[in-house]
């Protein structure tokens, strides 16, 4: 490797002076500049040595007390672009025939915009949760997050966000909630984009601009409440609602105790609207998938339920295949999100 962790090296396309923080493989290297830490490929940076026998020394300069020395604004930090986005860096490794395979991917929150965010994060794989963090991400500035395995990709990544402003702002939104979900498909068609324009790492957009509060209009209800009629504020509505879960179970003793006097008719009907509530709540909550345990037994419960997901907008796909914990007797629903 031609360069070492704390080496000072030089950005041939701007002229800037930094030094190499990590090595990433044989061809890449993290350079910081400015504070700034980024990816660079070995032929984009070099030795700052030659420019400094090459330069024009300064002249001599007479000196300049303190009480005479005129102040200048410093020049701000250049802004590039508008946004916040998952910045992915592949990190390459040589396989059994010396070619060059993706082994894993570092994951970055870029912050292009002027003002500092706070945020919660998770990743989800099938619905559950592998990783998950909350942080400050500061204007101009990046955010490393984790390494996730290249391998791993395939499994259709979920990565969900909720971002609020860091200063409390009553113009802006109390928050913005993103959820991504890439598919292996796209990540290698992101890294072959990547490869032919010559970059070391490639992005997906989260926002671009913060979200401005959203104007409520305002709706007298008096007339309702005095002819007796309760009313509720909708922008509460959520905080009202049940939680949603990732696993229903759907078994009678599990909905309630008072089922031994009812009818199987009754049964499946307290079943149904059981499904129907938290289905519900899955998409209210853009969950990305929901697990509904109906056991195997003659199958109408299991039927009735498929017959109605096909009918739903929001759903991707469903699936009853062998469960560890459940058998057959469970159907996984995949939303839309």
């Amino acid at each position: 490797m031609k360069y070492q962790i704390g080496d000072k090296i030089l950005v041939l396309q701007t002229d800037e002076e930094g030094k190499v923080v990590d090595i990433i493989n044989e061809k890449m290297v993290m350079i910081e500049v400015r504070g700034v830490k980024f990816p660079a490929y070995l032929d984009q940076i070099d030795f700052p040595y030659f420019k400094m026998f090459t330069a024009k020394k300064p002249a001599e300069r007479k000196k300049i007390f303190v009480e005479d020395m005129r102040k200048e604004k410093q020049p701000a930090r250049k802004k590039v672009a508008d946004g916040v986005f998952l910045n992915f860096i592949p990190v390459f490794s040589k396989d059994i025939f010396d070619d060059d395979v993706v082994e894993r991917l570092k994951i970055y929150l870029i912050n292009f915009n002027e003002e500092d965010y706070t945020f919660k994060y998770q990743l989800q794989f099938n619905g559950d949760v592998q990783f998950e963090h909350a942080n400050t991400l500061l204007s101009l500035n990046d955010f490393y997050l984790h390494d996730i395995l290249f391998e791993d990709v395939s499994d259709g990544p979920l990565f969900e966000f909720e971002f609020s402003t860091a200063k409390s702002n009553p113009a802006k939104a109390p928050y913005y909630e993103k959820v991504l979900r890439i598919k292996g498909k796209q990540f290698y068609k992101y890294i072959e984009e990547m490869k032919k324009l010559h970059e070391a790492s490639f992005k997906v957009e989260l926002f671009l601009h913060y979200p401005e509060k959203a104007v409520e209009e305002k709706v007298d209800l008096s007339p309702l409440q005095q002819s007796g009629f309760r009313t509720y504020d909708l922008s509460k509505i959520r905080d009202l609602l049940p939680q949603p879960r990732s696993v229903v179970d759907l078994h009678i003793d599990k909905i309630t105790d008072a089922y031994r006097h009812l009818t199987k008719s009754e049964i499946v009907k307290m079943q149904m609207d059981e499904f129907e509530k938290y289905y519900e709540l899955a998409v209210l909550h853009h969950r990305p998938s929901l697990i509904i345990v109906h056991g195997i037994g003659e199958g109408k419960l299991k039927q009735m339920i498929h017959e109605v997901l096909k009918t739903r907008n929001a759903v991707k796909s469903f699936v009853n295949r062998h469960h560890p914990q459940y058998g057959y007797g469970a159907t996984e629903i995949f939303f839309n999100v």
